[in-house]
């Protein structure tokens, strides 16, 4: 079962999660929800950054430049999903327990 579908199911019935199993739950939902979305994103790079004929070897350093910064993105993005708290509020000015 996904994670997914855990959530909803705990959602939609009445049984009631201590609150450190739902902490736990919501972060694997989280962590889940992150690599999904940096596979997809991967996925719709790929083979877009390729050399193709006739192109110059600036425009081809700047493509692999693009592309790099694009893949440093989805590390990020799945190095936060897996973070095990949440970011901190920015709006929030009391400090992150």
């Amino acid at each position: 079962m996904s994670t997914y579908a855990e959530v909803l199911q705990v959602l939609t019935t009445e049984r009631v999660l201590d609150p450190t199993d739902a902490v736990q739950l919501l972060a694997r939902l989280r962590q889940e929800t992150g690599e999904d979305l940096a596979a997809a994103a991967e996925k719709q790079l790929d083979g877009r950054f390729r050399r193709e004929p006739g192109m110059t070897e600036v425009t081809f350093r700047n493509r692999k430049r693009v592309y790099a910064a694009s893949m440093r993105v989805l590390q990020v993005i799945r190095q936060l999903s897996a973070a095990p708290h949440p970011l901190p509020n920015p709006r929030n000015r009391r400090s992150h327990p």
